[in-house]
């Protein structure tokens, strides 16, 4: 997500850059909404930034603000009706919404608007919340926002444009990443500082969790919709794990740390765990490399890059024939034959969740002439779902969750395997211990998540074991 109040700047095409340098967070759509302090102007499509955007469309979006999203679908299916952000209108006026996450009872707060004669165009819970937000009965923003997150549960990062302004908001448990920047007498809301960067932004802060920020001519206000007191006793922060491990930027700043230190902090922590002769030290690029190069260092076991990325596959609307589909990963990595033959491997990855690519990444190796494949992995095994915004697969399909250590090591076809510990992976982030969701990983869960039996158990035999391992409450109807 991305969002700029910058008067006498061309608020679309900051945001079309801001967006191009978030590309990673998500390549299934994209959309900027503008607005000139009267009306709100939106265009959005299927596919990449630089696919969807040009002269033309952003010429089309005049204004002071804007904000702009590009999605990765975890909630409604990936179709243009779902791209964002969302632009609603209700008793309170115009409003685009743009969002990073997952609210878990989205179906429940969906049928009580669609009771008091809300209608839905799409199938996002992010339409859940604009509809929520837009149909409050709150006078004011205050009143409206502290109606939303009191009754939405579950992880949400927003952008929110309106004829006046730009709003920034974190869920209380600020499992999703937001910051602040400075340009110019503006301001901007990102989700990864390294957007601000790329725009030569002056990085301010974090979104706190559970505070809303707002940009407008009198420049930035904040609040706490639900009471800072309340925060403090009912909700401590937990922000995902997973977006220090794999799914930020290296170059961006989180919980008050750089992450590609904390990455090679998580790879030295490998070595001293898990130790093993050999002869290079290799990552999985790109979100490995930091990890294989604190590996390396604390090893002292030469690094080297063993397997180039081409980085312009990325997710797009044509598909490979089926020779090409047979090769798999060698579409999206080249080994270097003449740096890895002979060699005893230490090949350092971020995680392990369905094992299907893995095998292929070591079948790779094997055949470019590696002696030995040692893997190393900067993650505890995932065994849980996520219900917070990563689109991750069923219990069933997640193969820590049903193979040993052995078991996993013999399908991925690797010599030895390891994983990090959940204490020194946390440990590498520098942030206090329980200021994560860990929950892909522990299956402690920071709220409360929809007792999904399909999503939770292993098999339908399966469901009372789901049930008393997790003690998950099904969601009711929240009433305010």
């Amino acid at each position: 997500m991305f969002g700029v109040f910058a008067p006498g700047e061309d608020v679309a095409r900051l945001t079309f850059f801001g967006l191009h340098a978030l590309q990673h967070r998500g390549q299934e759509s994209a959309g900027i909404a503008t607005s000139d302090g009267e009306r709100i102007r939106l265009f959005a499509e299927m596919g990449l930034v630089t696919q969807i955007f040009d002269e033309r469309a952003l010429a089309g979006l005049p204004g002071t603000h804007a904000i702009g999203h590009t999605r990765y679908s975890t909630s409604g299916s990936s179709r243009v009706e779902n791209a964002q952000p969302f632009l609603v209108k209700g008793p309170h006026g115009p409003m685009a919404v743009a969002h990073n996450g997952n609210i878990v009872n989205a179906e429940l707060l969906r049928e009580s608007l669609e009771e008091e004669g809300v209608t839905f165009e799409a199938s996002s819970d992010t339409e859940v919340i604009a509809r929520l937000l837009v149909n409050a009965s709150g006078e004011t923003w205050e009143q409206r926002f502290a109606q939303l997150m009191r009754r939405a549960t579950g992880a949400y990062s927003l952008t929110i444009l309106s004829p006046e302004g730009v709003f920034a908001a974190r869920d209380p448990m600020g499992v999703r990443p937001l910051c602040i920047g400075e340009l110019d007498g503006g301001y901007v809301f990102a989700s990864e500082t390294c957007a601000l960067d790329h725009l030569g932004a002056r990085f301010v802060r974090e979104v706190q969790p559970g505070e809303v920020v707002r940009a407008d001519e009198d420049g930035l206000t904040s609040w706490f919709p639900v009471g800072r007191r309340d925060l403090d006793v009912v909700s401590a922060q937990r922000l995902c794990l997973l977006e220090f491990i794999y799914f930020a930027r290296p170059d961006s700043h989180m919980g008050g740390q750089l992450l590609h230190p904390a990455r090679m902090r998580m790879g030295a922590a490998l070595a001293r765990e898990h130790a093993v002769d050999a002869d290079l030290v290799i990552g999985v690029p790109d979100s490995a490399t930091a990890a294989a190069i604190g590996y390396s260092q604390e090893s002292g076991i030469q690094y080297a890059e063993g397997l180039m990325k081409n980085r312009y596959v990325g997710r797009t609307f044509i598909q490979p024939d089926q020779r090409l589909r047979e090769q798999g990963v060698q579409l999206k990595f080249n080994p270097l034959v003449e740096v890895i033959k002979g060699k005893r491997l230490v090949v350092v990855d971020d995680s392990i969740v369905r094992g299907t690519t893995t095998p292929r990444v070591v079948k790779m190796l094997r055949d470019a002439g590696a002696a030995e494949v040692h893997l190393r992995i900067t993650s505890p095994p995932i065994m849980n779902p996520c219900f917070y915004g990563v689109d991750m697969a069923s219990r069933g399909e997640l193969i820590a969750a049903h193979n040993d250590l052995e078991e996993i090591r013999q399908h991925v076809g690797a010599d030895s395997l390891q994983y990090l510990s959940i204490e020194e992976t946390v440990a590498a982030t520098n942030m206090a211990e329980g200021s994560h969701c860990t929950a892909c990983f522990t299956g402690d869960y920071p709220g409360e998540v929809p007792l999904q039996l399909d999503k939770l158990a292993l098999e339908v035999s399966d469901v009372d074991e789901a049930r008393d391992r997790h003690a998950l409450p099904v969601l009711e109807r929240i009433e305010v």
